[in-house]
């Protein structure tokens, strides 16, 4: 059996739509580096990040 690590010695990311961190999750062990955001919500908003780019004068 693998030896626990602590949930402070996962790797993390930020969330580019709410700026949280969220850590490493088991069920995504395998495509952790295409994971972007925390959530499906997240996901779903990303639109946010666009109206909200101040050098966006649209």
């Amino acid at each position: 059996m693998m030896a626990q690590r602590k949930k402070s010695d996962l790797p993390s990311k930020i969330c580019p739509v709410c700026d949280r961190p969220f850590s490493w999750r088991a069920r995504w062990k395998n495509q952790w580096d295409d994971i972007v955001y925390c959530s499906k919500r997240c996901s779903g908003q990303r639109w946010r990040l666009k109206r909200a780019d101040p050098d966006n004068k649209a």
